[in-house]
This record gives structure tokens, sequence and C-alpha cells, in this order.
């Protein structure tokens, strides 16, 4: 279940990062060019060729991608100071009263807490994918403590730069009503499409990785194929295509209804809360049974127990809520389809183990025992 889970939220959300990308580079359009009109097809053109960009980088350039992700690090605290300086310099302050203080409660929800607690799901899709680097934990030397310093670090650092460009946003103004001028705001937004694009290179690779380990312990249909890999190549190249033909397909839907791919984004969100809940959830029963847990060399020591059991209570709330719908009263249009679509993946998911996956199926944990 958790495999298939984090496979549904790797995969949509891969599409929905491409898509944002697109839709970033659909605004300059508008902005540098009056007579272009905004469609959703152009959409999704955008995204399909996002999305075969990072492929070349995760098929042809695989090798260089230690270099290139590097380099995109740089770009990245670079283009924060730069976007960071030029907000603080050129945009007139709002009042810190209305920014502390004031609470928008534009869904229509009877208490502006419950519309506070449904609008979470942005700063949230902000800060999921943590785990992308345990994904490539087969292809980095010593995994096992290099992937939780790095996951560490990587959320304080984040996280640190996050709340200040949050506070930015919110004491000033966007980039064109900052810098009165389509040059300076198509600078500013093309760092942002830099950093977007770059993202989805590495969440290629996380996806691709993902759904290739799950097809090797023979948990997808197809898992042969999926799983194989080209001599020579070092990569899951199957895998890779198969994340290009499942982004592409997903981007179809945006011609259809852009409201049904926005879900595609909280389908997301909800997928891969729900592939922390089970996972972490699991290691509290364990430690509830004083079950041995397997060798490792990284521990949050006698702390974890309640750190578990925090992050536990906190994303029950949050995937809670990341099945509302944004606003109120509720029409099929503004539904969010989100549940129906996990609902209904799931119960594939149950099927399909129970007819075939579990004749098949090999958990991790059993080949972590037999080479032990």
């Amino acid at each position: 279940m958790t495999g298939w889970i984090s496979v549904l939220g790797w995969q949509t959300g891969c599409a929905s990062l491409a898509f944002l990308a697109g839709t970033v580079i659909q605004g300059l359009l508008v902005i540098n060019d009056a007579n272009y009109v905004f469609k959703n097809w152009h959409g999704t053109l955008l995204v399909i060729a996002i999305t075969v960009f990072t492929i070349i980088f995760n098929s042809f350039l695989a090798k260089k991608l230690p270099m290139i992700e590097g380099i995109v690090l740089i770009i990245h605290l670079l283009g924060f100071f730069a976007v960071l300086i030029a907000l603080w310099v050129l945009s007139p302050r709002n009042d810190p009263t209305a920014v502390f203080t004031q609470f928008s409660n534009g869904g229509g929800w009877s208490t502006t807490g419950t519309s506070v607690m449904v609008g979470l799901l942005s700063p949230v899709y902000a800060l999921i994918g943590s785990d992308s680097a345990v994904h490539m934990s087969e292809e980095i030397k010593d995994a096992g403590i290099v992937l939780p310093r790095a996951m560490m670090w990587a959320m304080v650092l984040n996280g640190f730069l996050g709340f200040v460009m949050l506070i930015t946003f919110c004491f000033t103004l966007v980039f064109y009503d900052s810098t009165q001028s389509n040059a300076g705001t198509s600078i500013l937004t093309a760092i942002l499409i830099v950093s977007l694009t770059s993202a989805c290179i590495s969440t290629v690779a996380t996806v691709s990785r993902q759904t290739w380990s799950f097809a090797r312990d023979h948990g997808l249909p197809f898992s042969s194929t999926i799983a194989y890999v080209k001599p020579g190549w070092n990569i899951p190249l199957n895998a890779v295509m198969i994340t290009l033909l499942v982004t592409v397909l997903l981007s179809l839907i945006n011609i259809g209804s852009s409201v049904a791919f926005n879900a595609i984004g909280s389908l997301a969100v909800t997928a891969l809360l729900g592939s922390y809940i089970i996972s972490i959830s699991t290691l509290i029963l364990r430690r509830a049974r004083n079950l041995p847990l397997p060798a490792r060399r990284w521990t949050l020591g006698r702390a974890g127990i309640f750190i578990n059991i925090g992050a536990v209570a906190f994303l029950l709330v949050i995937w809670v809520f990341t099945l509302f719908p944004i606003a109120i009263p509720v029409t099929a249009t503004t539904m969010n389809w989100n549940c129906l679509m996990f609902g209904s993946a799931m119960i594939f998911a149950v099927l399909y183990y129970a007819v075939w996956g579990r004749k098949t199926y090999v958990a991790p944990v059993l080949l972590v025992k037999r080479d032990s």
C-alpha cells in the first residue's frame, strides 16, 4: 500500500511541478506580448516540453547530473538574494499590523480558522518531498549517514530561506508592481523558472528511481519491463520513460479542464503525506511493542518516539484538509476530486495485491534480512 501511494504521489507530483513551471512561462508571455491569448493547450505543450528537457538530463546526461545540480544550487542561492534584494529595495512596504494580524477568508468558510487550514495546501506543497534523496540511496556512497544529514540540512536551510522569502512577499508586492518594468519582471521570473525546471530534473530522477525500485520488488504491473536496466546505461531508463509517459498523459487533462488537472497537484500532496503517515506509524508501532529496529547509523535518540508521534499527529490533520474543496458552496467545477482519485487508486492497489501482487511482491525488508 505504501509503495503504491508513494508511486502515485511522486508521479502526479512530477506532472504538477512541470505544470507549475509551464504556467509561470505562460505568465511571462502574457506580460511581454499584449496579443498573447492564454490557452490551456499551450500549458500542456509547455509541460511536455519541460518534461522532455528534464528526461534528457536524466538519460543522456545522467552522469553529469551531480555537477549540474551543484551548479543549480549556486544559482538557487544567488537567485534567492537577487529576488530578495530587488523586492526590498524597489517595492513599497505593507503595514506590519496587516501582515501579522489580518487573515482573509476567501473560501466562504464559516470560520477563518477553517479557511486557514484549507489554505495550508499551498505551503505544505512547498515542504513535501524531503524523502526524494532516499529514493537515490542505492546510487549514493555511505547513504546510511549521508542521506539523513543531507535531508536535515536541506530542510533547515530551505526552511529558513523560505520563511525569509515568505515574510518578504507579505511585506512587498509582486514582481511587476515592484519593478514597474517588463524587463525587470522577466529577469526575476526567469530565476524562478530556472529553479522550477531544475526541481523538475531532480524530481524526474527521484520518481524514476522510486518507480524502478517498486517494480524491482514486483509491486507494479509489468514490473519486469519497468525494472529492466539496459547494460551500460546504469540508469533505470525504462522507468524514466514511464515517468515521461505518465506526465504527458496527465498533462492532456489540462486541455479539457484546468480544474481537474489542479486536483492532480492536491493528489500529489495527499498521496505523499499518506506514505509518510503509514511509514512513521509503523515505526511508532514497532517501538511501542519493543520490537527491534533494523540496523541504522542515524538516530534521533530518545526524542525520536516523541518526534514521530508529533509528526503523525500533524500530518493527519493536514492530510484531512487536503481533501477539502478550496471554497464553498461546492459545485462540480470547484469540487476537490482528489478524494475520488485517491480512493480509486487505493481500491485498485488493494485489488491488484489481492489478485496478483501477493504472489510476486518481495518486500525490501526481506532482501535486507537475506543479505544480512
